[in-house]
């Protein structure tokens, strides 16, 4: 798995949750840890409608669109010169039967079949989806607003930026249970929007065995609309042990 992906974010919803660091740290593999900001782990839905999916040589008049969905849990670990910051991504799911096949094949990131139902404004985006092995829904409503409101995680918009950009090197969940899948994102144009949640109900973290009652709370949602970027691939990594399958 060498290809290197080009592609438009269309639109990305970063919708984020405050969790306790001792709940988020049991669902991680050994070697990773939950990256703290303000005391709280963090974690959350990324909902990706991703264009012009190609091969990062090829024009972009070829690539493919496709909805995307990944249950993220921010994570720092100690790399060969330090600590190093990035995501772990326990489960990912399309309605791209592209995706399902390449994903952990061509590209890293192995991914489940879902259906998407999408509702999108200017100024309004809805996201639903629900995975075909009945595992995972989620419903989310968001209104993108001028400023970051109410997060207890970040202070303002920059602070939230800056940490999302941090966290570029995602680590997947695979089948086997014994590698993680690496991809990190790259752009020169980074660019993120605040929004507020008006709806958001979510069967992973409302599941009370995988998150207790209070331990994880909607914190905020983050909207990213047309940037370019590329996806290249990380040597995998050993997932050792869980300590809890999610």
């Amino acid at each position: 798995m060498n290809l290197t992906v080009a592609s438009v974010i269309e639109r990305r919803l970063l919708v984020n949750y405050r969790v306790e660091p001792a709940v988020a740290a049991r669902l991680l593999p050994v070697g990773l840890r939950p990256q703290l900001v303000r005391g709280h782990a963090v974690a959350g839905i990324c909902l990706l409608r991703l264009g012009s999916v190609r091969p990062a040589w090829a024009p972009a008049s070829v690539g493919l669109r496709s909805e995307n969905a990944a249950h993220r849990i921010a994570v720092e670990w100690d790399g060969p010169d330090g600590v190093e910051t990035g995501v772990y991504i326990p489960r990912r799911d399309t309605a791209s039967l592209v995706n399902r096949w390449a994903g952990g094949r061509v590209f890293p990131g192995e991914h489940g079949h879902a259906d998407f139902e999408v509702d999108e404004s200017p100024d309004t985006v809805r996201v639903a989806f629900a995975t075909r092995d009945g595992e995972t829904r989620v419903d989310v409503t968001a209104e993108i607003t001028g400023t970051l409101e109410s997060s207890g995680l970040f202070a303002d918009l920059d602070e939230a930026s800056a940490f999302f950009r941090g966290g570029a090197k995602g680590w997947s969940a695979t089948r086997t249970g014994a590698s993680l899948d690496g991809m990190e994102l790259r752009t020169d144009a980074w660019h993120i929007e605040p929004g507020r949640v008006t709806s958001a109900r979510s069967s992973y973290f409302e599941d009370p065995d995988r998150f207790p009652p209070g331990s994880a709370e909607l914190d905020s949602v983050l909207v990213m609309r047309q940037v370019p970027v590329r996806w290249l691939p990380l040597p995998n990594r050993s997932a050792g042990p869980a300590r809890r399958t999610a």
